[in-house]
């Protein structure tokens, strides 16, 4: 059985980081809590591989800046982003710069979990990753052309009202496609249909 990976929380509010401190304890999840991007920037070149939950609005650097500076140093630890309420255009941005996945508080213990989960398979099994861009690949592929306009305008951090704008149809049929391809891939949020679209790009 391996060894669970580090979890590495970075958010300015304490109260947050001793809640996400103690509920990883209680799963037996190692984990180290920083104040601040910079604060974990500091150490990140000589921690071992981990996940990282990161707060997306933060004084100083933010979330978006910390994940650019991990990219432009090498450093491939899987981040989620932690974003608050109508934050989803951020948190699309963190996805597209490679983030696993995000969290929109509150959110739920369960959710947490399976979110570390599917970072932690991200970091142990790259030829994982692979077949899952593939099997991404051809969900899309069952969509039709309007779903797939519908979600382009999804991975772009669009609302239905401004998708229906730009495709020149009613918000309500927007709603419709949506449901529609969700149920195609078998999405039961838009985490995991943006997740999709995402994964689908590494296939090339």
């Amino acid at each position: 059985m391996t060894e669970p990976r580090c979890i590495y929380i970075v958010d300015d509010d304490a109260a947050v980081r001793r809640s996400l401190k103690f509920l990883l304890d209680t799963e037996r999840l190692p984990s180290r809590a920083f104040e601040s991007g910079d604060e974990f920037l500091k150490e990140a070149g000589s921690l071992p591989p981990g996940c990282v939950l990161l707060d997306i609005r933060m004084p100083g650097r933010d979330g978006l800046e910390v994940q650019g500076i991990m990219k432009q140093r090498g450093l491939t630890f899987p981040v989620i982003v932690v974003t608050g309420h109508g934050d989803i255009g951020l948190a699309v941005r963190a996805m597209k710069a490679g983030a696993v996945d995000f969290l929109e508080k509150p959110y739920r213990r369960e959710d947490l979990l399976a979110a570390l989960g599917h970072a932690c398979d991200r970091l142990d099994d790259g030829e994982r990753a692979k077949r899952k861009a593939a099997e991404a690949r051809l969900l899309l592929n069952a969509l039709t052309p309007r779903e797939r306009e519908v979600m382009d305008g999804l991975a772009n951090g669009h609302p239905n009202k401004t998708i229906a704008y730009d495709l020149g149809i009613s918000p309500r049929t927007v709603e419709v496609h949506r449901a529609n391809l969700m149920e195609k891939l078998g999405a039961h949020s838009l985490s995991d249909a943006l997740r999709i679209a995402f994964a689908a790009e590494q296939a090339d």
